[in-house]
């Protein structure tokens, strides 16, 4: 856990925010995967999209901002023909917690 990286990506008020929606994404985004002929298990998942449209910036700063919270670990992502879906990465959310926990 790159405890830097992480606090770099969660300095800005959208990318934390885009973690916080992500918590819950049933609530905070549109029903995702409609596109697709067959069900496809997106665990979760939120296209960048809907993202984009729930932050009001560009898709530019959205990927930007993706991508910053994806190489600090927070966030995981899955490729489904030409749409990427991002989900929290709980593991290293709770990992982040413990540290908190105890070390802080």
């Amino acid at each position: 856990m790159d405890k830097i990286e992480i606090f770099k990506a969660l300095s800005n008020e959208t990318r934390l925010s885009i973690i916080e929606w992500l918590k819950e994404p049933e609530k905070n985004f549109p029903p995702q995967g409609g596109h697709f002929d067959d069900a496809v298990d997106l665990k979760g998942g939120v296209c960048v999209g809907s993202i984009r449209d729930r932050a009001g910036i560009s898709q530019s700063t959205v990927s930007h901002y993706l991508d910053m919270l994806q190489k600090a670990g927070l966030l995981l992502s899955e490729r489904h023909g030409k749409w990427t879906y991002y989900r929290r990465n709980e593991e290293m959310l709770t990992a982040l917690s413990d540290y908190f926990g105890h070390e802080i």
